[in-house]
């Protein structure tokens, strides 16, 4: 059985971890193309992930989360306030 076509979507449908990259990158002061440089990937995975079409691998997560100082569970946490 083949997987399904199209991209790769998060978990969550209402788009929460994408809120929490973009805001965490402007924070930063990176533009997506910074970002996307710094994690070496390019600006359209950025792009995705902010909008919630793509979930990256654990490596990926660690890196972006990396470069925006922040933790993964920051990131991508359900409810990060409910991991503290």
């Amino acid at each position: 059985m083949a997987p399904p076509a199209g991209p790769v979507r998060a978990p969550e449908a209402d788009g929460t971890a994408g809120v929490r990259i973009r805001a965490a990158r402007k924070e930063a002061g990176l533009t997506q193309q910074g970002l996307s440089a710094a994690v070496q990937v390019s600006r359209q995975t950025i792009i995705a992930m902010e909008t919630g079409d793509y979930a990256p691998s654990v490596y990926l997560a660690i890196k972006v989360a990396r470069a925006l100082n922040a933790s993964v569970e920051d990131l991508w946490a359900a409810d990060p306030a409910a991991e503290q």
